[in-house]
């Protein structure tokens, strides 16, 4: 088994995109981070705004080796440049999603709290599932609740890489990972960590460190 690794998410609102770096240069400063995701939302988030922030990205995570996803876009994922895209299940199909970005591109998929999605999900050929949510969350109204023994059986049962989302912390995340999640995707346990994204990032290293 691979050593889990952190995924960050955006938050939903970038309104100053430099002071934005400065966090995102402070998280990836303090732990090695595998992936972000540019999630946008809300009426700033128009289609200029989601590039510009995915293209700052790209840049600031390359020397890094750290992919850059756009969440629900291929479209805008592909005129960015981005390594790939997360869907949903009410958004973009995944074939669709595949077609358009090519076979190198990650494509990854929420699957919530079901195994049956997963497995179709894993068998279309997506790059990774993402089950959730764990904990509450003020990121993202979550419609379910995901076990940790959903990670123990998907890690047991496949060799596709899973996702765990929604609400971890730095407090927390000791079951997901030890239950054999392959990525904490973490949006507010880092942006909103009273002590900075640095800081957190750090916490989260530890953690993971211990398991790698």
């Amino acid at each position: 088994m691979t050593a889990c690794q952190l995924y960050l998410i955006t938050p939903p609102e970038i309104s100053d995109l430099d002071e934005f770096l400065t966090a995102f240069r402070a998280a990836c400063e303090a732990g090695p981070i595998a992936c972000i995701q540019v999630r946008l939302k809300g009426p700033a988030a128009t289609d200029s705004h989601v590039l510009d922030v995915t293209r700052a990205l790209i840049a600031e995570g390359a020397p890094r080796e750290i992919a850059v996803l756009v969440n629900d876009r291929p479209d805008l994922a592909k005129a960015a440049g981005a390594h790939g895209v997360h869907i949903g299940q009410e958004d973009t199909p995944y074939e669709a999603a595949r077609a358009l970005l090519g076979d190198d591109a990650t494509v990854g998929v929420t699957c919530h709290d079901s195994r049956h999605l997963a497995l179709e999900a894993g068998e279309a050929g997506a790059d990774y599932v993402a089950f959730g949510a764990f904990f509450s969350t003020s990121t993202k109204e979550a419609s379910t609740r995901a076990s940790v023994d959903l990670l123990r059986w998907w890690s047991y049962a496949t060799t596709v890489p899973c996702v765990a989302i929604g609400g971890i912390t730095p407090e927390n995340c000791e079951p997901l990972i030890e239950a054999g999640a392959d990525f904490l995707a973490v949006s507010a346990g880092v942006w909103h960590d009273p002590d900075g994204p640095g800081a957190a990032s750090a916490k989260f290293a530890r953690h993971l460190s211990r398991h790698g």
